[in-house]
């Protein structure tokens, strides 16, 4: 990969954003950060980030509203998105999958595990077969 990868990682908690942000930072990825649903839709429309790493409980709009709005705009459907929250319960989970998550990953989270998810997935839209 010659280009850097852009991710955008939607996380109001700061210190859990910028240990992931640094983490990714320092495997090669550019990481672009949104604090609320809000904001974070207005990055993907403006940056079109290759992989979005999403929080569920945020301000302004949860992360289940979001996911639904970018997995059902014809221009972002194809976004992988891994969803990071410390809701545990199955139905949670559920309902994070049935609105386009690809993940669901809940926290606490090994970080190691999380950034060889996320690099699983840019392999393979770097690389369709």
């Amino acid at each position: 990969m010659t280009d850097k990868n852009l991710l955008l990682l939607v996380e109001d908690d700061l210190y859990s954003s910028e240990t992931l942000k640094f983490a990714l930072e320092a495997k090669g990825h550019e990481v672009v950060l949104a604090t609320n649903g809000k904001d974070a839709l207005n990055l993907v429309r403006v940056k079109h980030p290759q992989l979005i790493i999403l929080d569920i409980m945020l301000p302004k709009m949860d992360g289940y509203h979001f996911c639904r709005l970018v997995k059902f705009d014809a221009r972002f459907k194809d976004i992988p998105v891994i969803i990071v929250s410390s809701k545990i319960q199955e139905a949670d989970k559920k309902l994070g999958i049935a609105c386009g998550g690809n993940e669901y990953v809940t926290k606490p989270y090994d970080i190691n595990n999380l950034i060889n998810m996320v690099e699983g997935y840019l392999k393979t839209l770097n690389n369709p077969s």
